[in-house]
Order: structure tokens, then C-alpha cells, then sequence
């Protein structure tokens, strides 16, 4: 007996690494997928031709990606997570040649659109995969491998780029890793775990009786309003400081495109350092602090990179540096707590299902965000104003989520969703409830 316990954590560790490295995987080719368009934007406007009216429409248009996202995050809830994100996994790459072929815009578009649809339900199916897989100390530390490997995949477009032009390569070059992906399936899918709890609920129950309203139930309705208000807040405060950074940067204040290039990588690099710390903080300190000070602090980074230097500072690159950095060290250690509370505060026929409603609010407010700062630039005067307004929308939506948030730290995941009230509010049998994963400290929670 003694010998057991020893071997039941070798166990469920190994379990888990090979979980977190399977999504650490997905994740990397998810970042690197979506941050193409944006890397690519003057190319791809001199190849089709394309106005820098026409290139906006363009990208707005790609905003719609969000509904298949949902629809497919709806999915998950339903026949499983490991499902989705295979099928996902298996088209992006087909479509992704589809994209590098196009040679019309509205093609090219189309193939995108696809292509963020399927890659935003693998990410929720894969963010609320391990919330429900990993034990309950281990959960906002896999939520941080998440968010890291997402962001490193972001920052290699922006490394590949400046050797693709220097060798005389198209942009399309670019998206050749993403159609390479096709070999990550079959690693993917030995890595990933057939027998969740989701799956042996839907081996009972294979057709819940939820819809996607149900998120607004008594039960998660203050839950789902505050985390829907502060992503539409956070979207738009989002949507224009990181929307304008470069054009800020090289047009408003001058610096050469490598120099303002130099700037953004250094952030996202330092900003990755904020992963880890989002971990610690989340379990020592809890999610809803982390996210309401660490968030509200990040605004404040982002607020100064817009005032500028002041006059008379020496070195006026260090200020804009320092603002940058202190903005995306700020937004990582943030995003750490807000996935683990949005992934632990919804039953499981639900979680995919609000990630996915949270996508949709995204592309929304992103939207009207770009429209409100092209009506406001000239009557406040110019657009580095214009989005230090938007900025401070960072912190009404910390403050709510401060209030409103209820805190899940230490919490089983069963207990933290409800999973029993939500269960018996729907007449299910208990023998259909859902099950934890077992951890040989805690013991099994049913």
C-alpha cells in the first residue's frame, strides 16, 4: 500500500505532462497561424492591390470567424473536446494551402475565415481540456503553459518575416508551417486522452439537453453578464491600443519600421515572463485578484506608450520601451487568471460553449471599437487621444471583475461550476453526473 500512492502521482503526472505538451503544441500552431494576417498586412495589401480602406474591410470581414468558433465550441460540449480539436487540427492545414494558393482577396479571405473558426474552437476546446484534466493545483500552471505557447507561436511570424523579404521570398512562404501542421494529428492525437469525464457523461447521455443560453441560468447568470461586460471592454481597449501600436510608432512618432519592430518583439518577449507569474499568483493569491490588479496595472503601460515621451527626457525610447513592456507583462499575468476562471466557473456542457460566446463578444466590440475610433479622431484631436480614452476602459472592466467574478482558487473543478446544482436543476440522475478527475492527494470527487 505504501508503494502505491508514490506510483499513483508518477502516474497522473506523466499524464498530465503529456496533456500540457499536446496543447503546448497546439497552441504554438495556433499562434503562429492567426498572427500571419496581421505580419503580412503590407504585403498582402500590395499583392491583391488593396487600399488601406479595402485592406481594413478585409480584416473586419475575417472578424466573422468568431461564429464558427462558436459553433464549433458548441460542439465540444457535446461530442467531446478531443473531437473538435483533431477535426480542426486536420483541416487548418488543407486550408491553409487554399489561403498561400489564392490569388483573389475574397478567396483569400474566405480561406481565413475558416481557418481562425477552426483554430478558436480548438484553442477553447484545448484551454477548457485542461481545466478539466489537470488537478486542482496544477490547473492556472497549465493555464500559463497555454497562454505562453500561444504567444511564442504570435512572435515567430514576426521573426520569419524579416528573412522571407531579405531572401527574396513572398509573405505567402509564411503560411507554409501552417500547412506543415498536418504532421502534428498523430502526435496530437496519441498525446490527448480518450477517456475524459465529458466523454464517459456522453457514453451515458449522448444528447445534453443544454443550449447556448443556458449560460445566462440563475446559476451563472451574474457569472456570464460580468465576463461577457469585461470582454467587450477589454476588446475595445484591446482593439486600439494594440490595433494602432505600429502605425503610433512609426507614424505618429517616427521611428523607423525596424526600430518600432524592435520595440514590439521585445514586449511580447518580455511579456511571456508574465505567464509564469499569472500562475503563481492565481493559486497564491487567487484568480480575481490577479486579474483585477495585474489587469488594471497593464493599462496604465499602454497609457504611457500613448502620451509619449515627455519633453526632455534623454531617452525618449526607453520611456516607450518601458510602457510596452509594462503593458504586455501586465496583460500576460492577467490572461493567466481570467482562462482559469472562465473555464472553471461553467459546468462542463457549458465551458466550450461561454469561451465561444466570449469569441463572439471579441469580434463584435472589435469591430465597433475600429468604427468609433474612425468617427472620433478629429473631433478629440488625433488618434494617440483617441485611444487613451479607449485605454481606460481596461479598468471599469477590472473593477467588475473584481466584483462580480466569483474566486475558484483551490476549488475542485465540480464544485467551483456548481456541476451538482447544475445537474439537478436539469433532473439528471447522479449516476450521469460528471466526474472529476481523480488525484491521488485529494481522492476522487463525485
Amino acid at each position: 500500500m505504501a508503494n502505491q500512492a508514490p506510483t499513483a502521482r508518477q502516474s497522473n503526472s506523466a499524464r498530465t505532462g503529456t496533456i500540457i505538451s499536446a496543447i503546448v503544441l497546439l497552441l504554438i500552431y495556433q499562434g503562429y497561424s492567426l498572427s500571419i494576417a496581421g505580419v503580412a498586412a503590407p504585403w498582402i495589401a500590395k499583392s491583391f492591390l488593396l487600399s488601406q480602406a479595402q485592406l481594413a474591410e478585409l480584416f473586419a470581414w475575417m472578424s466573422i470567424s468568431a461564429f464558427g468558433s462558436l459553433v464549433l465550441a458548441r460542439l465540444a460540449d457535446r461530442v467531446g473536446r478531443r473531437k473538435i480539436i483533431l477535426f480542426c487540427l486536420s483541416l487548418a492545414p488543407l486550408l491553409s494551402a487554399g489561403a498561400a494558393l489564392a490569388r483573389d482577396p475574397r478567396l483569400f479571405a474566405a480561406f481565413e475565415i475558416l481557418i481562425a473558426a477552426l483554430l478558436g474552437g480548438s484553442v477553447s476546446s484545448a484551454i477548457v481540456l485542461l481545466a478539466e484534466e489537470l488537478d486542482v493545483k496544477q490547473r492556472a500552471r497549465g493555464q500559463a503553459a497555454a497562454a505562453l505557447a500561444s504567444a511564442i507561436g504570435g512572435v515567430l511570424s514576426y521573426i520569419v518575416i524579416p528573412f522571407l523579404l531579405q531572401w527574396g521570398y513572398s509573405w505567402r512562404w509564411l503560411l507554409a508551417p501552417c500547412v506543415a501542421g498536418i504532421v502534428l494529428v498523430l502526435p496530437i492525437a496519441l498525446m490527448l486522452p480518450e477517456r475524459t469525464p465529458l466523454m464517459r457523461r456522453i457514453a451515458h447521455d449522448p444528447a445534453p439537453k443544454t443550449h447556448v443560453w443556458d449560460i445566462f441560468h440563475p446559476l451563472y447568470r451574474k457569472r456570464a453578464i460580468a465576463l461577457l461586460v469585461c470582454a467587450a471592454l477589454d476588446t475595445m481597449a484591446g482593439t486600439a491600443v494594440n490595433g494602432w501600436l505600429y502605425f503610433q510608432a512609426v507614424s505618429i512618432i517616427g521611428l523607423s519600421p525596424r526600430m518600432a519592430s524592435t520595440i514590439v518583439v521585445t514586449g511580447m518577449v518580455v511579456g511571456m515572463l508574465g505567464f509564469p507569474l499569472g500562475a503563481w499568483t492565481s493559486e497564491r493569491f487567487g484568480r480575481v485578484p490577479t486579474v483585477m490588479y495585474a489587469g488594471g496595472a497593464a493599462w496604465l503601460g499602454a497609457i504611457a506608450f500613448y502620451l509619449g515621451p515627455p519633453v526632455g527626457v534623454t531617452w525618449p525610447l526607453i520611456w516607450l520601451l518601458v510602457g510596452y513592456c509594462w503593458f504586455k507583462f501586465g496583460s500576460s499575468v492577467m490572461t493567466v487568471g481570467a482562462n482559469s476562471a472562465a473555464t472553471e466557473l461553467f459546468p462542463d456542457g457549458l465551458r466550450t460553449t461561454m469561451v465561444g460566446v466570449q469569441g463572439i463578444t471579441g469580434a463584435i466590440f472589435s469591430m465597433l471599437a475600429q468604427v468609433i475610433i474612425a468617427a472620433l479622431i478629429g473631433p478629440l484631436g488625433g488618434l494617440p487621444r483617441v485611444v487613451r480614452y479607449f485605454a481606460l476602459l481596461g479598468f471599469p472592466s477590472a473593477l467588475i471583475f473584481g466584483l462580480y467574478i466569483d474566486e475558484t482558487r483551490g476549488l475542485p473543478l465540480a464544485i467551483a461550476s456548481r456541476e451538482q446544482e447544475w445537474s439537478a436543476a436539469h433532473g439528471m440522475r447522479p449516476e450521469l453526473q460528471v466526474e472529476a478527475p481523480a488525484h491521488p492527494d485529494l481522492g476522487e470527487i463525485r
